[in-house]
């Protein structure tokens, strides 16, 4: 496994770090818990040291799966990094989303960052993970109804406290990092990266660069559909998000799997599977710290942490961007 430094904290995480999102089941088709601990403790086998959760993921069931995974484990041997801001539990803030609960129920998400409540957000997270500090704390979404400064400073009064090593934040432009970086410094931003979604390559990657801060890269698979195991004919249950996305509709599931095929011939060279070979090109972009890998059972686990052994020449790298140029979606 290769551990990268998270910015200029000192975090050392496991380039492939385990996204915890899928295990929580909420709009991923439920979740087996059996199967997701033995996910989170074959990972850590592999190498990787880094587990990144957040307290919507499945209404606080994500975390307390990871506190189970993680019993009888050093708790120095792992980096935590979890969230705040997305509130099902309170009506204020900005409406993120309708959905429903791993129950059914139907809840309403709402991404707020006010001062007291990133504070009782943190105690939360703390008792459901079983621990008494958070290595990265990060936000989870912008609040437009708060000012970044406030939410800053309780992120700041946390870590002061000894409850927070390093604060982070997700999906944030570049001029909201540097907004927030008046009240504290940032280690990291972790943003939505793959080979079919780039956008963060404009703005956020030159400016973590400049200002020497970390990129944390979720859904480097896109959700599923880079591992070339999806048919144009898939059909997901009810509760699955991504029945409704551009990259899993039929004529784009078609064009994706037509690029990876032409990858198949180097991935096998590298005894690898194609979502592997994603993976290791993911880690390999400028400006990428690490890529957070969901993964539903153990041998899920097994594959993304062994994606980090391959090893890609610059000619390899650039005969898949020329292959990558190439591909065009509906």
């Amino acid at each position: 496994m290769e551990y990268r430094q998270i910015g200029s904290s000192d975090l050392k995480a496991s380039v492939i770090t385990f996204g915890a999102w899928a295990i929580g089941g909420w709009m991923w088709g439920g979740t087996d818990r059996k199967a997701a601990i033995s996910a989170i403790r074959a990972a850590l086998d592999e190498g990787v040291n880094t587990i990144d959760t957040a307290p919507v993921y499945g209404q606080g069931l994500s975390e307390e799966l990871v506190k189970e995974a993680l019993e009888g484990v050093p708790r120095e041997r792992v980096l935590l990094l979890t969230k705040f801001g997305m509130r099902w539990d309170l009506e204020k803030g900005v409406l993120k989303m309708r959905s429903q609960d791993a129950a059914g129920k139907d809840i309403a998400v709402y991404q707020y960052a006010g001062r007291e409540s990133v504070i009782k957000e943190c105690e939360d997270s703390l008792r459901r993970l079983g621990t008494d500090y958070i290595d990265l704390y990060q936000q989870h979404w912008p609040d437009a109804t708060t000012p970044i400064a406030e939410t800053m400073e309780a992120v700041q009064r946390l870590i002061e406290q000894g409850k927070v090593r390093a604060a982070g934040v997700c999906n944030y432009s570049a001029d909201q990092m540097r907004e927030a970086e008046q009240t504290l410094p940032l280690a990291s931003n972790q943003v939505p990266y793959s080979m079919v979604l780039r956008d963060i390559e404009k703005a956020v990657v030159p400016y973590c660069l400049e200002h020497g801060k970390g990129i944390l890269v979720y859904s480097p698979l896109q959700r599923g559909v880079l591992t070339g195991k999806f048919s144009p004919e898939h059909v997901f249950e009810n509760d699955d998000h991504r029945s409704g996305m551009r990259y899993y509709q039929p004529e784009n599931i078609r064009r994706i799997n037509a690029f990876l095929e032409k990858l198949r011939p180097l991935a096998e060279e590298k005894k690898a599977s194609i979502a592997q070979l994603v993976i290791r090109w993911t880690i390999a972009q400028p400006g990428i710290t690490v890529a957070l890998v969901g993964a539903r059972d153990a041998r899920q686990a097994q594959e993304n942490a062994r994606a980090a052994a391959i090893r890609l020449s610059e000619e390899e790298l650039q005969l898949i961007s020329r292959e990558l140029e190439a591909l065009r979606l509906a």
